[in-house]
C-alpha cells in the first residue's frame, strides 16, 4: 500500500500510522507536484530579482553567522554543501524506527503546497528514503535551538543528490521531529491506555472488588466525558462478572479511584492526538515561502519561529505523569493482593501445598515493582526549555528530545508494572479457583501462555517470564494488538 499526499490535509494521524508503523511508502501526488513546481519557479524569480536581499540560509549563512552574506556567485555552491552535513548527537540508543519514518513523513508536509520552495524531485527524493532502511537517530544529544540536530541526519541520507538554493534549509529547519514524536507518542499512548483499562478491570475482578465503584449511575454525577468513557470501558471488560463472593465492604482506594485516573489518562491521550494532528498538517519552516499574491507578485519569504513546537513538551509530560500515577495505583493493588486474610484471599496467593523458601509464588514481585514505579515517577519530572544559551543568535532551545526520553522511560516502566499486575491478578484467580469475567477470558489465557500460574517454586525463571510478558505489552503499544505468541523481553527503545 502507498499513501498519496497532495495537500497538507493528507497528513493525518491515520496516514502517519500507515507510514510510520505499517511501513507503507509515500507517493507525491500530481497536485503537490504542480504546486511545488509553480512555487519553485516563483521563488527563483524572487531570488534572481535581487540576490543580495536577505533570505535566511540562502543569501546569508544561518544561525550565529546570520549576518554573513553569501555572495551571489557562490549561492549555488553553498546550497550543495548541505549534503555534506551529518548528525552531531550520539549515545542513549536509537529512536524507534516508527519515529524516524515519522520524521521523514512529517517533513513532506512542509513541501507539498510549495511553502518550502523545493523542487518536486527534491520532495520525491526525500519520500524515497521511506523505501530504504533508515539509519539510527541517537536519542541523546538532540536538544538545541529548533530541530536542526536530528534533521541534519536527513541531509546525510540524501546521498549524491545535488541541493539547489534554499533546499538545504528546507530540509533541516522546522519541527518535523516534534511532530513525529507527538504522533508516535499519541499512537502508543492510545494503545497503552487500552491495555491499562483491561488490566485494571482484570485486577478488580480477581480481587473481587465490589462492582458498584464502576456503576453506570456515576456517569451523570461525574459529568466528565473522559471519566465517563473510562467507567464504560471498565464495565465493558467486567460484563457478566460473578457478583457472588465479592468483598462485603468497599475495596481499597486504589481500586475505587481507577476510573478517575484512567479518565485523566484518556484526557492526556486525547490532547496528544489533537496536538499531533495539528502538528502533522502545519508548516513549520524557517524561513517560509508565501506564494505569489496581489501585493507580492513573486511571493515573499518570512523568518519566523514556527520551528519551535511549544506544544510537544507539556503534552509529553502530561502522558508521563499519567503513566506514573497509574503505576503507583497498580503497585498499591499488587500489595493488596498479597495481604491474604485481610481480603479473603489465600496467604500470599499460594495454592494448596505451595512451599517456597522466601514467601509465596508472586509476593516478591511486590518488591520488584518498586523500581518500575519509581522510574516512572522520576521520569514524570518536568522537561523545561534548557537554560543553556547556545549562542547569541540561538538563545533558546527545544525541550522535545528531553521530554520524549522521559515519556519513553515512564511508559516503559509502567509497562513493567502492567506485567506484574497481570501476572498477580492471574495468580489470584488461579489460587481461588475462579474464572475471569467473560470479556477478560482471552486476556487471561494470553497472560498464562507467557507466565503460567505458579504452583511450585521449582524449575522456572519467573523474572525472565515476567520480562517477556512486559515485552508483549511494550510491542502492543506499537502494533495495537497483544501478540502473546511472540513474547519479547523488555529492552531499551531502538
Amino acid at each position: 500500500m502507498t499513501v498519496v499526499v497532495n495537500r497538507r490535509a493528507d497528513f493525518t494521524l491515520d496516514n502517519f500510522r500507515r507510514v510510520a508503523n505499517a511501513r507503507e511508502e509515500v507517493e507525491i501526488g500530481p497536485v503537490a507536484h504542480d504546486a511545488m513546481a509553480t512555487a519553485r519557479r516563483s521563488f527563483l524569480a524572487l531570488l534572481d530579482s535581487d540576490r543580495t536581499a536577505f533570505i535566511y540560509g540562502t543569501t546569508t549563512r544561518p544561525g550565529i553567522e546570520v549576518a554573513t552574506a553569501v555572495p551571489p556567485d557562490q549561492q549555488r555552491e553553498y546550497a550543495r554543501l548541505f549534503r555534506t552535513e551529518s548528525g552531531y548527537g550520539f549515545g542513549g540508543g536509537c529512536h524507534a524506527e516508527q519515529v524516524v519514518r515519522g520524521m521523514v513523513f512529517a517533513r513532506l508536509a512542509d513541501f507539498v503546497e510549495g511553502h518550502a520552495r523545493v523542487r518536486p524531485e527534491f520532495a520525491e527524493r526525500v519520500a524515497a528514503l521511506l523505501r530504504t532502511p533508515l539509519p539510527c537517530v541517537p536519542l541523546d544529544g538532540q536538544a538545541g535551538p529548533g530541530e536542526v540536530l536530528p534533521m541534519l541526519l536527513l541531509a546525510g541520507w540524501m546521498g549524491d543528490f545535488e541541493f539547489e538554493e534554499g533546499e538545504g534549509m528546507a530540509l533541516v529547519n522546522g519541527s518535523p521531529y516534534s511532530t513525529a514524536v507527538l504522533a508516535d507518542s499519541a499512537v502508543r499512548a492510545r494503545n497503552r491506555l487500552a491495555q491499562a483499562e483491561a488490566l485494571f478491570a482484570l485486577s478488580a475482578d480477581a480481587f473481587r472488588a465490589p462492582l458498584e465503584a464502576y456503576d453506570e449511575a456515576l456517569e451523570d454525577l461525574w459529568a466528565d466525558e473522559y471519566q465517563v468513557e473510562a467507567l464504560r470501558a471498565l464495565r465493558a471488560h467486567l460484563a457478566d462478572a460473578e457478583v457472588s463472593g465479592r468483598l462485603s465492604h468497599q475495596a481499597p482506594v486504589s481500586f475505587r479511584i481507577v476510573p478517575r485516573l484512567l479518565g485523566e489518562a484518556r484526557r492526556a491521550v486525547a490532547e496528544a492526538e489533537r496536538a499531533a494532528a495539528a502538528a502533522l498538517r502545519s508548516v513549520s519552516l524557517n524561513p517560509v515561502y508565501f506564494p505569489p499574491g496581489p501585493h507580492h507578485p513573486l511571493g515573499r519569504m518570512a523568518s519566523n519561529g514556527g520551528f519551535h513546537n511549544a506544544t510537544a513538551p507539556p503534552v509529553l509530560q502530561s502522558l508521563s505523569s499519567c503513566w506514573a500515577e497509574l503505576a503507583l495505583a497498580a503497585e498499591r493493588q499488587i500489595e493488596c493482593f498479597h495481604r491474604g486474610s485481610a481480603y479473603g484471599l489465600p496467604h500470599l496467593l499460594s495454592p494448596p501445598g505451595y512451599r517456597g523458601a522466601i514467601g509465596g509464588p508472586t509476593n516478591l514481585f511486590g518488591w520488584a515493582v518498586t523500581g518500575y514505579v519509581e522510574a516512572a515517577r522520576a521520569a514524570a519530572a518536568p522537561a523545561l526549555m534548557p537554560a543553556v544559551v547556545v549562542d547569541s543568535q540561538n538563545d533558546l532551545s527545544t525541550a522535545t528530545p528531553l521530554a520524549h526520553q522521559k515519556e519513553l522511560r515512564a511508559a516503559e516502566a509502567f509497562g513493567g508494572v502492567q506485567a506484574i499486575l497481570a501476572l498477580v491478578a492471574s495468580q489470584a484467580l488461579f489460587a481461588t479457583g475462579r474464572r475471569p469475567a467473560p470479556p477478560l477470558t482471552d486476556l487471561v489465557a494470553g497472560i498464562r501462555s507467557v507466565f503460567p500460574p505458579v504452583d511450585s517454586p521449582h524449575g522456572r525463571d519467573l523474572g525472565a517470564q515476567a520480562g517477556r510478558l512486559a515485552g508483549v505489552f511494550q510491542a502492543g503499544t506499537v502494533t495495537g494488538r497483544l501478540d502473546f505468541a511472540q513474547p519479547g523481553a523488555v529492552r531499551q527503545p531502538s
